[in-house]
Formats: C-alpha cells, sequence, structure tokens
C-alpha cells in the first residue's frame, strides 16, 4: 500500500474485472479509516449489511444498485453516495459491470 502514497493513481486501472467475482483492493489503511477501490461483475454484489460508520462511494466506472434502508437508487460514474452508520445497505451490478471507491471514516462523532 505504501507504493502508492504521494503518486497520481487511474482508479480506473487499479483493479481489474473478474468474470462471476468482486474484487477489491485496499488503497490506503489507517485506524482512522480506508480506502478500498472494488470492481463487480454484472450481476454481483455485496449482500445487506450494516457499519458502525459513515461510509462515501464514488462510482469509478459504470453504475451501480444501492440500497439503503430498502431505498434502491442508481448510482453512475462520476457521481458519489453517503451511506449512513448503522442502516442497512446493500451494492449490485445490475446492468453491467462497475467499479467503485469506498472512503470509510472510522469515527464515533
Amino acid at each position: 500500500m505504501n507504493d502508492l502514497k504521494g503518486k497520481a493513481l487511474n482508479l480506473k486501472t487499479l483493479v481489474d474485472y473478474s468474470a462471476g467475482a468482486v474484487v477489491s483492493r485496499t488503497l490506503f489503511k489507517k485506524e482512522t479509516g480506508n480506502i478500498t477501490l472494488f470492481s463487480f461483475d454484472k450481476g454481483q454484489g455485496l449482500s445487506e449489511h450494516t457499519s458502525p460508520f459513515d461510509a462515501v462511494v464514488e462510482v469509478v466506472e459504470g453504475e451501480g444498485m444501492f440500497i439503503i434502508a430498502g431505498e434502491p437508487q442508481t448510482v453512475k460514474a462520476g457521481e458519489l453516495i453517503i451511506m449512513p452508520a448503522n442502516i442497512p445497505h446493500d451494492v449490485q451490478a445490475a446492468e453491467a459491470p462497475f467499479k467503485m471507491l469506498l472512503i470509510m471514516i472510522r469515527s464515533a462523532a
């Protein structure tokens, strides 16, 4: 991970797609938070879960379906969504593969 510091990064090329899978790469990890890049093949996703911390997701490529507290929302490349702490959510690549950058902010405040 340290090899990425101080360099311009192309988020579209840092993680490849894999048939029938979700692939992730942690770009930065600290006690206070982490940054992870994900790629989702068509039809793949993360099942419903909660997190004790807020999370910011930027869609890098394609579009994803985000369901937060039962409310579906499509988020496209160049857009972001904030997923609130302690609220059930899931993420799906419904129409085509997509990539997203997850920024987890680990703070109780």
